[in-house]
């Protein structure tokens, strides 16, 4: 028999993080390194699901509050082999999303945003998973013009685009 339930993150409006998947305990440090190598000084807070053995929350990070956010989302959680990384503020999944997927350790990412998000989880006998994340809200329409300059206008503003 098959459960499913949400899962709401929890976290400050303004907070990116990414959720992904992983294979092994090694993952932690492993994703530590990559953080602090890719982006010096970063600010962030991890935690791991561990799947076997011991079944604990592993965790590391370089910010006490943003490791006891990632601590209590993954207990949230609870699925195997999850992993969940809380980015400080002005800090983004575009500067680390890369580092954190060549981890050999890491199968996949289900989601690196800032928006309210729920994990749509599966529970059986044997433990809970990852099926899949609602991230943000229903689409409203398509853009037009004046939209399409607003956003063109917002990436040179943010510094991601030059002219």
């Amino acid at each position: 028999m098959m459960e499913l339930t949400t899962v709401q993150i929890d976290k400050p409006e303004n907070i990116n993080f990414i959720l992904g998947q992983t294979h092994f305990i090694k993952t932690v440090e492993d994703v530590h390194e990559a953080l602090v190598t890719a982006v010096p000084n970063i600010k962030f807070g991890l935690a791991f699901c561990e799947a076997s053995g011991e079944c604990l929350i592993r965790w590391t990070g370089t910010d006490d509050d943003l490791i006891e956010l990632a601590k209590q989302n993954a207990q949230a959680l609870s699925a195997g082999h999850c992993f969940i990384l809380f980015l400080g503020k002005d800090f983004y999944p575009i500067n680390v999303l890369k580092a954190v997927q060549a981890v050999p350790e890491v199968v996949g990412i289900f989601c690196a945003t800032a928006n309210p998000t729920q994990v749509v989880i599966a529970e059986t006998e044997q433990g809970r998973g990852i099926l899949g994340v609602i991230d943000g809200f229903p689409s409203k329409g398509i853009e037009d013009e004046d939209d399409i300059a607003w956003r063109k206008n917002l990436l040179r503003a943010i510094g991601y685009k030059l002219s």
